[in-house]
Formats: C-alpha cells, structure tokens, sequence
C-alpha cells in the first residue's frame, strides 16, 4: 500500500496551510493510500546547523523515520516574500537524502493574495536537488481568506477539482514510480 506523508510550512493556529493538507490527504486516502499528517505546530524542530544527528530533539528522529518510511509526500506552504516558509524549509533541511531520495511529491501553496507559483517552483528546486521526484499536477490557492468555507471545504468546485486531480495523480505516479501498490 501507498505510504504518503504530509506536512504543512505554517505556525498559525487557524493555518490554511494546514487546512489544505487536510482536505488533500483525505483525497489521498480515499483513493487508498495509507497517510500520516505530521503536525509541525505540535513538534519541537530545532533550526537545522547542518549536523547529522540532535540528541535532545526527539521529533527530528520522528520527522525523518516518517519521511524515511513514506512512498510520496505532500508538502503545503504559506507563500511568504515570495518564496517557501522558513518553517517548511528548516523541516526540509532537518532532513537528508536518506529521507527524501526517490520520494514522489505533491506541492501546494497557499496565498495571501493572486496565487503564483514561486513557492511551488522553489520547492521544485529543493526536491530535484535531493533527488525526490515531483508531479506535474500543483495546487496554488490564492486569497486564502476566501478561497475555505467556514467548514474548511473548499467554495470554488473547479479548485476543488484540481486537488482532486493533484492527488489522483500523486497516487498513481507514486505507485508508478516506488512500485507499491
């Protein structure tokens, strides 16, 4: 079965960030994939100083044992300054090839304002550059604010198609690809 693993680059109490990660895994497990939902607002992540190893943070350990077991990954990000959260970037960097190399990844960005894609493209970078493998299909929420009822579903049908294509295809790439079932 598809192990896929997911975490969100945002802090905030009410993230949408966060939110997104929700509605996506729930997409990804309907289609039945196996996944875990690692809270980064609940975990005690130290700033990554390049070492290998950090003894009194248990969570890096937990955070790499899951990204290590997983097939594919979903990554979600607040665009901030036009580019990744330093939240989602240090979580990243806590983490070598050994944990990413050959994982499959789906990418979402969630926007203040229009959506674009610089995170998205940024995230592209990092994961090609610790060889992880990325799908085609992203998703870009734009005006955040607006774009989640107060139920947390998404109000607009066509971008809630698009996610369920986003993980439509993150599951069968990522079988494809890893060679599970």
């Amino acid at each position: 079965m598809v192990k896929i693993v997911g975490i969100a680059g945002s802090l905030r109490t009410d993230s949408y960030s966060q939110i997104a990660l929700e509605l996506a895994m729930q997409r990804v497990q309907a289609l039945g994939a196996e996944v875990e939902v690692l809270d980064l607002r609940k975990m005690n992540l130290p700033f990554c100083d390049g070492g290998n190893e950090y003894p009194g943070y248990p969570d890096v350990k937990r955070l790499q044992d899951a990204f290590g077991s997983a097939d594919g990954l979903i990554l979600v990000t607040p665009e901030y300054h036009g580019s990744v959260s330093g939240v989602l970037k240090n979580a990243l960097d806590l983490m070598s090839f050994d944990q990413l190399s050959g994982k499959v990844a789906g990418l979402i960005s969630i926007l203040g304002g229009q959506s674009n894609s610089n995170a998205l493209n940024d995230l592209r970078v990092i994961l090609r550059w610790v060889h992880g493998w990325v799908i085609p299909e992203q998703v870009a929420i734009g005006q955040a604010w607006k774009a989640f009822s107060a139920e947390g579903k998404l109000v607009d049908e066509k971008l809630s198609q698009r996610l369920d294509q986003f993980a439509q295809s993150l599951v069968d790439s990522t079988r494809k690809l890893r060679g599970v079932n």
